[in-house]
């Protein structure tokens, strides 16, 4: 009657599983209770309660379904016996052969050291549930370890912190480690764990106090923000403390972060990143931050999945205290590890794990002979393949992806100095196509720049996008310095660079726009003297330069007395609009393009699209320029900031815009791929000189490489 009431229990539980799904537990359940009728746990309980305890933390804890739970109940019945699998599912016999092989592995006789018996583990779990099910059976074991003999106890302990912890950390399940780890030190150093729990309980007052006085001033500003919000307290685990003390050489008193506070915030999918930045903002503005110990893990996740902003503060009266930030989703992922993972990604549950399980298997695996033979990586899907990093990192591409692809998922500054690769240790090229398994170490050099011909080389929409972005900014670059050299060259001549010979030199060399005879001159292509050579046989001065055709270009040349469009702050009043291609702002040289239907835009004479609007409707433009005005208008204007991550890199440029007054924030997002961080900045100010001044004061913090200021 208790196995029956133990097990109605769990089952109600599976209420929402498919009726074919629960007649296939039901029928797994009676199997492994009839095989193990009669043999009890060392308290007398019958064995069969173990296993639908396994049940419930495979369901309840870990979020698996069916296949799981069936393969669990058959393993516990007889795993010598293959008859009783006959009428299950092909999928759910091989679950159950290898947590048989898994459960054969003597421990006692095994010479592996505790990291190659992990990789021994997954090296025969080909399916990732698997492991799994071991992770669920030994937290099982670990509850139930008050009624085992001492010795087993001690045994059971010494195993799960050097086997099972660990793997349980590696997948993301960092509840299940840290009860499996403080179990483990209660039966191994019973004294020193009854000591920490006894100053932990007493100083639970005091750390109350503590936590109360030091977050009403936060929670005064998260309010003001308008930040939803709520806060959680994290006493560290005492078996985090018993190593932390035994590595210190300090006392219970010297370990300052026994406690942590988290601040979750509640925000959109879209907001949570800008967010969990204006929580730190605001809390590294109330307390002193260790920029030394600042771990960001909302710009590169953990491979587990993992996602939180970690800080250390220093409080007035000298207290550190440690604060998490991130999302209500980022909270449920830290502490339900796998499930909620799926539940957020919305993918199969096999897939997810198999993708975790692959990682687990690269971060395990070294050089052994007795382990590498076994380990195989699996063919995922047919239309993906999954590759590593010589430091043993996962990337996932689709299958047919190259070198070069590869090297742009790492990173952009790495796929564009990419000149080849190391595949298993071989040298290859950037065309080389990657198969599931490869370790692949890129190869990159100082001179090397995107070309056309890549396109050929690359499949992933990430890749072709940064290779025309390089190829861009490459041209921008020729393009800037085309133009000074044909200026100066110009000034040189004792010539204007007018309207006029622009137009002339683009129609001579059959170019589309201005830009291409920049790049062409930057690049080296066309001769200067060749220029100079066309302009004095042309046999006029070049501001009266002519060239007949289809079309004849008949601009007046303008003198130093014309009018000009005064542009003030009330241009909006009028039909006047800043164009949001360049995003003028007061200062920059501007001209006047007259539209069709929005009337007259503002744009700077280096907007993108000035020499298009010259070349093609030169008549539409007018000078113009700012009328001097005591009244005061706000720009826009964006830059984007790069550079190395060095610690509290956000902070230094929080506190560089907040000293540069008459200046606000409208947004900053960062991202940051392997240590190098790319910012993009949107302010706004009112001249031109504060923007240059800011992009000056930006260019100081060390880490910052480049700052530049985008046209929208």
């Amino acid at each position: 009657m208790a196995v029956k009431q133990r097990f109605d229990k769990f089952f109600r539980k599976c209420d929402s599983f498919a009726e074919e799904d629960k007649a296939l537990i039901l029928k797994s359940f009676e199997q492994a209770k009839a095989a193990t009728e009669g043999v009890v746990r060392e308290n007398g309980d019958p064995f069969i309660f173990h296993a639908i305890s396994i049940a419930e933390i495979l369901v309840k804890e870990l979020g698996l379904s069916t296949p799981s739970i069936v393969a669990m109940f058959l393993h516990e019945s007889n795993p010598d016996d293959i008859n009783i699998l006959k009428d299950f599912p092909d999928e759910i016999v091989k679950m159950v052969a290898e947590l048989n092989k898994i459960s054969n592995i003597d421990i006692k006789t095994t010479s592996l050291q505790a990291e190659k018996f992990r990789k021994l583990i997954v090296s025969l779990s080909s399916d990732p549930r698997v492991i799994l099910i071991k992770l669920a059976d030994r937290l099982e074991i670990m509850r139930s370890l008050s009624f085992f003999p001492a010795s087993k106890q001690l045994k059971k302990s010494n195993e799960t912190l050097m086997l099972y912890a660990p793997l349980a950390h590696q997948l993301g399940l960092y509840n299940m480690k840290q009860e499996m780890e403080d179990t483990a030190l209660k039966y191994i150093e019973p004294e020193a764990y009854r000591e920490i729990l006894t100053k932990l309980r007493t100083s639970d007052i005091e750390r109350r106090k503590l936590i109360a006085d030091f977050l009403k001033p936060i929670e005064r500003e998260l309010k003001r923000a308008g930040i939803k919000y709520q806060i959680k307290s994290r006493t560290k685990s005492v078996y985090s403390i018993w190593r932390k003390m035994r590595k210190q050489q300090v006392p219970f008193e010297g370990v300052y972060d026994v406690f942590a506070i988290r601040i979750i915030t509640d925000s959109l999918p879209k907001d949570e990143k800008p967010d969990c930045w204006k929580v730190y903002s605001i809390v590294t503005n109330i307390y002193t931050p260790n920029t030394n110990r600042l771990r960001d893990w909302i710009s590169s996740p953990r491979s587990t999945g993992y996602e939180s902003l970690h800080i250390t503060v220093d409080t007035p009266d000298k207290k550190t205290v440690e604060v998490q930030i991130r999302s209500l989703r980022m909270d449920e992922i830290a502490e339900s590890g796998i499930a909620a993972h799926w539940r957020y990604k919305g993918v199969q549950q096999l897939e997810s794990m198999q993708l975790w399980l692959d990682k687990v298997k690269n971060l395990l695996n070294s050089p052994s002979e007795d382990i590498d033979a076994q380990v195989s990586l699996q063919e995922l899907k047919t239309n993906e393949i999954f590759v590593f990093t010589p430091t043993g990192d996962l990337r996932q591409l689709p299958a047919g992806a190259s070198v070069l692809d590869f090297a742009f998922d790492i990173h952009t500054g790495i796929g564009a100095k990419c000149v080849g690769a190391k595949i298993n240790g071989k040298n290859t090229t950037i065309k080389e196509k990657l198969k599931t398994g490869d370790v692949v170490e890129i190869i990159t050099a100082k001179n090397q720049a995107p070309k056309a011909d890549w396109l050929n080389y690359v499949i992933t929409s990430k890749a072709r996008a940064r290779i025309k972005q390089r190829m861009r900014e490459e041209e921008t670059k020729l393009a800037g310095l085309g133009k000074e050299i044909l200026n100066r060259r110009l000034k040189n001549w004792k010539l204007s660079m007018t309207d006029e010979i622009l137009s002339f030199l683009i129609k001579h060399y059959k170019f589309k726009v201005i830009t291409d005879l920049y790049v062409a001159i930057g690049d080296e292509k066309i001769d200067l003297a060749e220029i100079k050579s066309l302009l004095q046989n042309n046999g006029q001065k070049p501001a009266d330069v002519r060239e007949t055709g289809d079309k004849t270009i008949a601009k007046a040349k303008k003198s130093e007395s014309s009018d000009y469009l005064e542009i003030d702050e009330k241009l909006n009043n009028l039909a006047f609009k800043l164009a949001k291609c360049c995003n003028p702002i007061f200062g920059d040289e501007i001209f006047g393009f007259i539209t069709v239907k929005e009337g007259i835009k503002i744009h700077r004479t280096v907007c993108p699209n000035a020499l298009r609007l010259l070349d093609k409707y030169g008549y539409r433009v007018i000078q113009a320029r700012w009328k001097q005005t005591e009244e005061v208008q706000s720009f826009q204007a964006t830059l984007k900031i790069t550079g190395y991550d060095e610690h509290g890199i956000v902070g230094h440029i929080n506190d560089v815009i907040m000293n540069d007054t008459g200046i606000s924030v409208r947004s900053l997002n960062i991202s940051n791929e392997k240590g190098v961080f790319e910012a993009r900045l949107q302010v706004y100010l009112h001249y031109k000189k504060q923007l240059d001044m800011l992009m000056v004061h930006l260019q100081q913090i060390k880490g910052v490489e480049k700052v530049i200021r985008l046209s929208n």
